[in-house]
Parts: structure tokens; sequence; C-alpha cells
């Protein structure tokens, strides 16, 4: 299927650097502090519930996951936490907002062989503050040439940036490792959707490949996204 692919948009976390590793560290030391407060078998899922309800409200990001620690901690205690506990959720939050950013393998070699081609798009949810020092600390933002971070993404959210920066989500790409985020909203807005797997996604993000799209590809890592483009582009 040839294409005339002129804008490729390009996920942040856990697509050109380390974000899930951080939250899972967090978690575990959130499940320590409160192991003799509630059975660490159903914390996990606890907390889980309480971030899904909480999403409507904070968005996702580091602060969003900290109020649904402290949240959580209130509730399995029926708000008995005690406060050396909910400073010590406190402080592991702070720690995540201030932990370097540590960009993924062949990110930047990627990004740079695109950038004189292709118009780039930086296209990341989260806390807005969060997402922009990341974007800083990483030295890539430069090789974009325009960055949106939205409060969720789905199909119109693709139909919307592929308009407003490209030549429409016909002519465009979505590069990410989240397939309910990041490939399959593409698609359905009529985008390719490139799937380049995590070792670690949360469970929010999980769903099933949507084998036999045409517009679908997956590939082992950002080294693999130049080939594959050339491969696109050629028909």
């Amino acid at each position: 299927m040839k294409t005339n692919l002129t804008t490729i948009g390009f996920d942040a976390d856990d697509t050109l650097w380390q974000n899930e590793q951080f939250y899972q560290i967090t978690q575990s030391r959130f499940l320590a502090m409160l192991k003799d407060h509630a059975d660490p078998q159903e914390l996990p899922d606890r907390l889980l519930a309480v971030m899904m309800r909480n999403i409507k409200t904070y968005g996702f990001g580091i602060k969003s996951f900290t109020l649904s620690m402290v949240e959580t901690a209130i509730e399995v205690t029926d708000g008995r936490a005690p406060a050396s506990v909910i400073a010590e959720i406190l402080a592991a939050g702070r720690e995540m907002a201030e932990h370097p950013v540590e960009t993924l393998p062949h990110a930047r070699e990627t990004l740079e062989a695109l950038a004189g081609k292709y118009r780039l798009v930086l296209i990341t949810k989260g806390d807005l503050f969060d997402q922009e020092r990341k974007i800083a600390q990483s030295g890539l933002g430069e090789l974009f040439q325009a960055v949106e971070i939205v409060r969720d993404k789905n199909r119109a959210t693709y139909e919307r940036i592929f308009t407003r920066h490209g030549d429409g989500p016909a002519n465009s790409m979505m590069i990410g490792n989240s397939l309910k985020s990041d490939v399959l909203p593409a698609i359905a807005a009529g985008s390719w959707g490139v799937y380049v797997p995590h070792d670690l996604t949360w469970a929010y993000e999980h769903a099933e490949a949507p084998d036999g799209e045409p517009r679908f590809r997956e590939v082992a890592d950002l080294g693999k996204i130049v080939p594959l483009i050339d491969e696109i582009e050629g028909g």
C-alpha cells in the first residue's frame, strides 16, 4: 500500500524514554508501606481502581498517581493511615518527578534520520509540567516541529493534530508503545499505526493488536522505524 507520508507522530513515555519502570518501583514502595494495613495481594487492584476513578478528575501523570496512592492508603486503613505513611508517599511522588530522563535505544538517531524528511510531532498525554520537564531534559524536543500534550488520546485527537500539523490523518503515521492510546485510535482516524512494544506497559494501555489491518505495523524497537518507513513509502 503506497502512501504519501508527510507527518509522523511519536509518543513519548516508554517510546522515547523510560517511564513505567519508575511507576512500578514506586508502587512496590507503596505496597511495602502498607503491608501491615492491607492484604498485599489485593492492594495493587485497590490502587488501580482508585487510579481509574481519578483519571477523569486528575488526568494522567505523577501527580494523579501520587494522589491516588494517598487516597488508597486512606481507604484501606479506614481513615487511619499514619501521617508518616502519607509523608512517605508524597516523598516518593517527588522523587519520581525529579528523576533524570533516560532515553530509549535508537531514539535520537531515528528522530534525526526522519527530521529532515517529515514533519515530526510529539504527541503525549499527562501532566503538562512533568511532560515539559521530560521533553526539555531529553534533549529531543528540538527535533520536533510541534509538541502536543493532551488530556487523552482518541480518534478525534489524531484527526485534529494531524490536520493541524500535517496533511491530514491519511498522510500521517503514529508510533508508540501503547496499542490502546497510540495505535488503535490513530488507525481509526485513517493514519498508519506502528506499535513498538515496551517490556513494561501499564495495564490501562493493554489492547488486542489489530491483526489484518493494512495500516498496522509492529517493530521490535525504534531502530527498525526508518527501514519500515522506507518499505511503506516504496509501496
